[in-house]
């Protein structure tokens, strides 16, 4: 079962707990006048998560279907969405575009965005900002929500188990345990750490986001700019060349 939790003024987390992972699978709707769809999921998950969405707007007046990067939970029931949505563009980054999207899962070309580039769905906007191998991925990106404040950061502070929607708690300690994790689980092995690491997450920082929705576990509210540094210490101790 898909929950659903709204997070922000319009925007609504659907989360699928699935338990031979031990993880969550988040997708992020926001609900304006050209609705928008953050994270597609798998495509097992898709009858499930199209239901949640159905509960919100009709799931056919889908406008945008974004993602950071090439993964089957991120795009892996796009062409699902967009059979159903018939005026359903895909969002990505050229390299995703170029390298995987087109070719393998999009029923229609996906629109590439520029770093930096804004887009305007009625009352809010998202700038996409291109992050390669942040998370992880060279064709990563991620959108920023400026007239609300909210970073939609993808694999970043990944958290295991069926933790509750919305945190104003520290987070560091789950997403540490995540990456300490690397040695023993497959899932968690995932993040690289490379010389455009610590740049791209003081960036991300510098955005100062109020809300930080997470693909895996809760959507932190709070102090995101040092939630983000604090992470970028932890990557860093963790996943950093000595």
């Amino acid at each position: 079962m898909t929950v659903v939790s709204e997070i922000a003024p319009d925007l609504y987390r659907l989360s699928t707990y699935v338990p031979e992972a031990n993880l969550q699978f988040n997708q992020f709707l926001l609900r304006d006048e050209q609705p928008l769809l953050l994270h597609t999921g798998m495509r097992g998950l898709f009858p499930s998560v199209k239901a949640a969405v159905a509960r919100l707007i009709d799931p056919t007046t889908l406008r945008w279907i974004a993602f950071s990067h090439f993964e089957a939970d991120e795009c892996g029931s796009l062409r699902e969405w967009q059979t159903l949505a018939p005026e359903a563009c895909a969002l990505c980054s050229v390299v995703g575009k170029l390298v995987s999207v087109d070719d393998v899962v999009a029923a229609r070309p996906a629109q590439a965005l520029d770093d930096g580039e804004l887009l305007s769905t009625g009352k809010y906007r998202l700038r996409f900002l291109r992050t390669p191998h942040v998370p992880h991925c060279w064709d990563a990106g991620l959108f920023f929500e400026e007239t609300q404040g909210t970073l939609l950061c993808s694999d970043l502070f990944h958290q295991n188990g069926d933790v509750e929607p919305i945190t104003s708690s520290d987070v560091i300690g789950r997403a540490r345990q995540t990456l300490l994790d690397y040695e023993s689980s497959p899932f968690a092995a995932y993040m690289p750490y490379t010389p455009q690491t610590a740049p791209t997450l003081e960036r991300l920082a510098q955005l100062q986001p109020k809300t930080l929705a997470t693909m895996h576990g809760s959507t932190f509210t709070g102090n995101g700019e040092q939630a983000i540094r604090d992470l970028a210490a932890v990557m860093k101790e963790i996943l950093g060349a000595d």
